[in-house]
């Protein structure tokens, strides 16, 4: 018999470092992992390396699937070129998190992307980048604070979309957000709807709609957990997983 649980699980995904050792491991966020557990959820990490068969079988025991934030994503998957900037390619982890995302759709499966999240969803539904946002976009504001400021400093505003799910968390139509990225949505991929804009018109959020839950945003909410709203982002993350646990 299979153990009943009582809170959704959440799958997050994981990127790689090394041990004070030396010894190499898969890490995530603690303050993703907080989020999740306070929004009513448990989260599972995700560990890279895994063929495709896993990758199904493992989303068949999840309620949702939360891609994190990490390093840039290998520009030859949207045809664009290296840059000096990019930092932080993992090929392995592309190949993973973009089997999840095809197959979490394929399945229903509420989804959700935080800053690299976001764009690695754009990037295989058929979207692309910006390679450096400042070089590539000729208006653009600096998106780039960290480490120059903390991760939770307020950047810039964002422009939220008044007929998306957004508006159900922010109830006014400017919303401040930190800001930790070089690169960001070019072209929207086919199928995707823009949820919220930065000042110089860059996407900072996006929706999947016809899919039970499907929404990702360019900044970093899980650094923001003392104001309520960003809070809130995860709970309707979570409530949609709770709905998929019971099968409604």
């Amino acid at each position: 018999m299979e153990p009943h649980l009582s809170k959704p699980l959440i799958g997050l995904t994981t990127y790689r470092n090394l041990s004070e050792q030396g010894y190499p491991r898969f890490s995530v966020s603690e303050a993703y992992t907080s989020s999740i557990i306070s929004a009513g959820a448990c989260p599972v990490m995700i560990p890279l390396g895994l063929p495709g068969e896993s990758v199904n079988e493992l989303l068949d025991y999840l309620d949702g699937v939360l891609f994190t934030g990490g390093g840039d994503i290998a520009p030859t998957l949207y045809g664009q070129y290296d840059h000096p900037l990019i930092d932080g390619i993992d090929p392995d982890r592309d190949s993973v998190e973009i089997a999840l995302i095809e197959q979490a759709i394929h399945s229903g499966l509420p989804l959700m992307g935080i800053c690299r999240g976001l764009q690695i969803i754009n990037v295989a539904l058929g979207g692309d980048l910006y390679v450096d946002i400042l070089e590539q976009h000729p208006l653009a504001l600096k998106h780039q604070y960290y480490p120059d400021y903390p991760r939770e400093y307020l950047a810039h505003e964002v422009s939220i979309e008044k007929t998306g799910m957004l508006a159900k968390v922010f109830p006014g139509a400017r919303v401040p957000v930190n800001s930790l990225h070089h690169q960001g949505v070019r072209n929207l991929a086919p199928g995707l709807k823009p949820a919220a804009f930065a000042p110089d018109g860059i996407i900072e959020a996006f929706e999947l709609p016809g899919h039970p839950f499907g929404l990702a945003v360019q900044w970093h909410p899980e650094n923001l957990q003392e104001h309520k709203t960003m809070r809130d982002l995860f709970c309707l993350f979570v409530e949609a997983s709770m709905n998929q646990q019971e099968g409604t």
